[in-house]
Parts: structure tokens; C-alpha cells; sequence
């Protein structure tokens, strides 16, 4: 089976997806990097408005800031996301990813020199144009490495990308610790370190070849597509790819795009954009973002050291990167829908553990432990289903024509939803103390029922046999509205002849 994945993966290939997946190291990197230095980062932000307005702001006030630093991100991802697929058509894909680096070097540089410049505002403005980056590399980095990968490779490659996020996460976790980067002087550089993989990129992207999907389908650049081909497969035999593409740009044709209007008023289609949304929504109101986020805080919440509390985030980089690797295999073999179930099902049994050991922390020492214990397992389960499959899921529940604007909608949504979790969760922690992550518990139990009822399992499954369960359902309602009218049809007809019947003398 080992020897089966790795047939068609040259040496060139390797080097081509390495270049690519930056993009997401570079997506995983500024999701954790802001977490460990919280407190570095306020204290930073109450100097500066002391010296500003000469008095102390608020630790409310400072929160609040924090959180905007947090969450716009969300904000320049939104916006980066939503235009990565215009961005591709116009500039290419491996276009797209070299010209994005420059926000991504733009961004760095104004998270790195926020203390030299002694502005806070300086950060915001810098963690937006990195969250458009990111957002950006979302949409590209996908979309680039399937349109290289050879058929039979699509699916293992894909969970590359989740691969490179869980990387890029723990580099940042390990890079953020006292010992490193984690200090008053170090934290803008820990930030500013995100121009890396930026420039690494712009170096070794290069000299691969641009898409020959979007060469051969949008630019109808046939002997281009061939070349690039031919580097990629490191072989002459390329007429099978071209014959595969070709009839994927027929299909194209005959399956009008759709825009995200008309997807919305379709019919047969909002079923499945419901699901999709709701998986996507899965993903990020679980709880994870605020795992992600805030961790450090609620591991010193929980009675930890600052330091102790910094180690146990490491864990949860460490975790992601172990169980992306162990789910790879899983994803074929049992199934989207089933892994989505144990992934919230033991996400929600650890989000309670998480509370009860909030409540009775004072009670008995030990109980930091097992906030400890309770939130590495609740990051497990998260990489075992809701890491990836909402995407996974989404892409399979759409055909060519919408599959674009579903993606967008389906983009558009997930930083929506962890957009809200930055800014809101600093707050909500204010509100319920203790019982904070009883309200993901409560989405967790939602989002279970919802998948174990309405979420059709999408393994081996064409296209053509998920939409037929759709359209079943659809003739079934029709069906039993249609009855339903004539019943009621007849029920008048009968109680109208029946008053005729009593009203003849």
C-alpha cells in the first residue's frame, strides 16, 4: 500500500508541493504564535498608553485589545480567503502564492517593528495583512498541489496541508517559550519571524511550474501544460493527464459555473451547502480556536505556572502533528462521517472534564493536571474528525459548476466563525469564569446530532450518488406535501358536501 502512495511521487513532484505548502506553514505559524506572549504583549500595550494618555489603562481594556490583535486575523483571512479564487484564475496559481508573499513579508515586518515603532496599532494593522496572507494561502495552496499531484496521489497530498498547519503551529509554540522568544525583548521578533517561510518561498517557487490544469483548462496553453508535465512526471508518457484533463474542461463546459445567488436558491443544492456550512461551523465553534488562541491563559487559569502552562501548549502542537499523521490513513479506511462523529463526541466528553476541573481546582491541587490531560484529549479528538474533514467534506458535496462558490461560502463562514471566537472568547471567560467552555460543550451536542442525522457518508461515493440522496429527499418532502394538500383537498370537498347534505330541507 506504501509502495501504491508512492508511485508517481518524483523527486521534482516533492520538491514542488514542499515549495507550495509553505503557504500553510505560514497559515499554521500565525494561528499559535500570538498565544504564549499574552502577557508580554499587554504588558507592551499598557507602557504604551501609559505614555500616551499618562495614566493605566484598564486590565479590562487591555483584554479587549488583546482580542482585537487575536481576532483580526480572522478578519484579514475573510477577506484573503473569499478572493482566492478570483486570484487564481487572474494571476495563475503558482502566480497567485509568489505574489502573495508580499503581503506575507509586509505583514512581518510590521508585527516586528511594533515596538520599535511604539504602537500597538502597528500590530493590528500587521496581523491583517498576515490574516489576508493567510487567508489567501488557504485558497492557493490546495488548490495548486491537486492540480500537480498525479490521481492516484490527490487524496494523500491533500492532508499535507493540514500536515504543514500542525507544523507551523508547534514551531511557533516551541519558538514562544521564556527560554527562546517568549520574553518583553523577543516577542516582536517571534512575530516578525513569520517573513521565513515568505521569503522562503520566493525562492524556491520559482522554478517550478505553474499549474498544468490552469495552463491546459483557463489558458488553453496545450504545449506549455505538456512541458510542465513532463517536469513534474519526470516522463514523456503525459498523454494520460492531458486526456484527463481534457475531459475535465468537457464536464466544465457542459456543467455551467454557478454563482453563490443561485446556489443559495437552488433547490437541490441547499441540502448540501446547509451541510457544508454547518460542518465548517463544526469546526471552528467547537472550542478549538479558543484551545489555539488562548491556551496559555487557561493552563494559568487552571493553576499552572506561566512557564508549565507554555510546555503544556507545546503539547498541543505536538498532538496535532501526530494525530494529522495517524488520521491520513483513517480518512479512506472508516469513513468522513464516522471520524466526524468520534472527533465531536470526544471533543464533548473533554470539554466537560475541561469544566469540572476549572471548578475544583481550589478543591484539590492535582486538578491542573487534569485541565491539562483533558485539553491535550479534546485536541486529539479535534485532529481525529473536525481538523480536516469539514473541507474534506465540503469539496466532495459539489460537482464542478458549484463546487466554486460553495468553497467560497464555505471559506467565508470558517473565519467568520473564528473571527467570533477571537474577539469573543476573553470575554465570555469574563462572563461564565469556570463554566467557559460550557457553551462549546452545548455546539458540540448540536453539531453531533446534526451530523449523525443529516450528513451522508461521502467515502467511494461519485458525485452523481450523494446528489441522488439529496434528490430523494427532496421528492420525498414533495411527495408528502403533495399527499398532504390533497388530503386537505379532499377534506374540504367532503365537508363541504356534507353541509350541502344538512342544508336541503
Amino acid at each position: 500500500m506504501a509502495c501504491e502512495f508512492f508511485k508517481g511521487l518524483t523527486l521534482f513532484l516533492s520538491y514542488a508541493i514542499l515549495a507550495a505548502v509553505l503557504g500553510m506553514l505560514q497559515f499554521g505559524y500565525n494561528t499559535g504564535v500570538i498565544n504564549a506572549p499574552e502577557v508580554n504583549i499587554e504588558n507592551f500595550m499598557k507602557d504604551v498608553y501609559k505614555d500616551r494618555y499618562g495614566e493605566d489603562i484598564s486590565d479590562d481594556s487591555v483584554k479587549k485589545l488583546y482580542s482585537v490583535a487575536v481576532s483580526i486575523f480572522a478578519i484579514g483571512g475573510m477577506l484573503g480567503g473569499f478572493s482566492g479564487g478570483t486570484i487564481a484564475n487572474r494571476f495563475g496559481r503558482k502566480g497567485g502564492l509568489l505574489l502573495n508573499n508580499v503581503l506575507g513579508i509586509v505583514g512581518a515586518c510590521l508585527m516586528g517593528c511594533t515596538k520599535i515603532a511604539h504602537s500597538y496599532e502597528m500590530l493590528f494593522f500587521g496581523r491583517f495583512i498576515i490574516g489576508v496572507n493567510c487567508g489567501l494561502n488557504t485558497s492557493l495552496v490546495p488548490m495548486y498541489i491537486s492540480e500537480i499531484a498525479p490521481l492516484n496521489l490527490r487524496g494523500g497530498l491533500g492532508t499535507v496541508n493540514q500536515l504543514a498547519v500542525t507544523v507551523g503551529l508547534l514551531v511557533s509554540q516551541v519558538l514562544g517559550i521564556e527560554q527562546i522568544l517568549g520574553t518583553n525583548e523577543g516577542w516582536p521578533v517571534l512575530l516578525g519571524l513569520a517573513i521565513c517561510p515568505a521569503i522562503l518561498q520566493l525562492l524556491l517557487l520559482p522554478v517550478c511550474p505553474e499549474s498544468p490544469r490552469y495552463l491546459l483548462i483557463t489558458k488553453q496553453w496545450e504545449e506549455e501544460a505538456r512541458k510542465a508535465l513532463r517536469r513534474l512526471r519526470a516522463s514523456n508518457q503525459v498523454e494520460e493527464d492531458i486526456e484527463e484533463m481534457r475531459a475535465e474542461e468537457r464536464a466544465q463546459q457542459a456543467e455551467s459555473t454557478i454563482s453563490m445567488t443561485e446556489l443559495i436558491c437552488s433547490p437541490t443544492l441547499r441540502a448540501p451547502l446547509v451541510i457544508g456550512v454547518v460542518m465548517q461551523l463544526s469546526q471552528q465553534l467547537s472550542g478549538i480556536n479558543a484551545v489555539f488562541y488562548y491556551s496559555t491563559n487557561l493552563f494559568t487559569s487552571s493553576g499552572l505556572t506561566l512557564e508549565s502552562a507554555k510546555f503544556a501548549t507545546i503539547g498541543i502542537g505536538a498532538i496535532m502533528v501526530c494525530m494529522t499523521l495517524v488520521s491520513i490513513p483513517l480518512m479512506d479506511r472508516t469513513g468522513r462521517r464516522t471520524l466526524h462523529l468520534y472527533g465531536l463526541g470526544g471533543m464533548f466528553i473533554f470539554s466537560i472534564f475541561i469544566t469540572i476541573s476549572f471548578l475544583i481546582k481550589e478543591m484539590i491541587d492535582w486538578m491542573s493536571y487534569l485541565s491539562v490531560v483533558s485539553t491535550l484529549s479534546f485536541v486529539v479528538f479535534f485532529a481525529v474528525g473536525p481538523g480536516s474533514i469539514p473541507w474534506m467534506i465540503t469539496a466532495e458535496l459539489f460537482s464542478q459548476g458549484p463546487r466554486p462558490a460553495a468553497m467560497s461560502i464555505a471559506v467565508l463562514v470558517n473565519w467568520m466563525a473564528n473571527f467570533l471566537v477571537g474577539i469573543g472568547f476573553p470575554s465570555m471567560k469574563t462572563c461564565f469564569d469556570n463554566y467557559t467552555f460550557l457553551p462549546f460543550s452545548a455546539f458540540l451536542a448540536i453539531f453531533w446530532i446534526f451530523t449523525y442525522k443529516k450528513v451522508p457518508e461521502t467515502k467511494n461515493k461519485t458525485f452523481e450518488e450523494i446528489l441522488a440522496l439529496f434528490r430523494h429527499g427532496n421528492d420525498r418532502e414533495e411527495e408528502l406535501a403533495t399527499n398532504s394538500s390533497k388530503e386537505t383537498v379532499l377534506s374540504d370537498a367532503t365537508t363541504a358536501n356534507h353541509t350541502h347534505a344538512t342544508d336541503k330541507p
